[in-house]
């Protein structure tokens, strides 16, 4: 068989092989994964940012009630501490710190909500209503971010393990498992009981 001809044909086959076996696609999954991340990061980031604004707001109205928003000022700074980087979502210890750095900051947020309840004359304040539907905003965007980047990585972590995909991810790559965000709090799925009775 001629060799130019051979090499017409075997060129072709060849792209398609390669092109099948995850040389773009787990790099290109990976880093979706990444930036879904980086989503998370983003959100956290405004609820950090947020924070302070509120506290300031709260401590003019309810100075007798310090020790909340000092909970809830801490809880921030140590969250805000804490960063996962795109190299360490394969790190099951990293990603354990980063869950319990924000679910801190999520308990620590409780009190602050029950506060506004039990105080009415803060609901008067404009800013005080305007900072606690941001607040709750801001939540809904990191539940929305945490979603997004477990499905990145639920897509990232099958196109490592599923064939052609698989091949490239081992050979090439030397592709790991993505770690997921999970709830660290216990009983994180049950909602919490306010008691005002106390």
């Amino acid at each position: 068989m001629n060799p130019r001809l051979l090499a017409a044909l075997t060129a072709p086959a060849l792209a398609v092989t390669v092109s099948a076996c995850g040389i773009n696609s787990v790099p290109a999954s990976e880093e979706v994964a990444k930036a879904k991340w980086a989503d998370v990061q983003a959100a956290y980031q405004r609820r950090a940012d947020l924070i302070p604004n509120l506290v300031a707001t709260v401590k003019g109205a309810a100075a007798s009630e310090g020790k909340i928003l000092t909970d809830v000022t801490e809880a921030r700074a140590n969250a805000t501490r804490i960063n996962v980087t795109g190299d360490q979502l394969s790190d099951p210890a990293a990603m354990q710190r980063f869950n319990e750095a924000q679910a801190r900051l999520s308990t620590a947020i409780i009190p602050l909500q029950r506060l506004q309840e039990q105080y009415p004359q803060l609901q008067s304040q404009g800013n005080f209503p305007v900072l606690m539907s941001q607040l709750e905003g801001t939540e809904n965007r990191i539940n929305i971010a945490i979603r997004d980047y477990n499905e990145a990585v639920r897509s990232y972590n099958t196109r490592i393990r599923t064939f052609p995909d698989m091949v490239g991810a081992k050979i090439v790559y030397g592709a790991k498992p993505l770690v997921p965000f999970q709830a660290t709090t216990p009983n994180a799925d049950q909602a919490p009981k306010v008691d005002f009775g106390g």
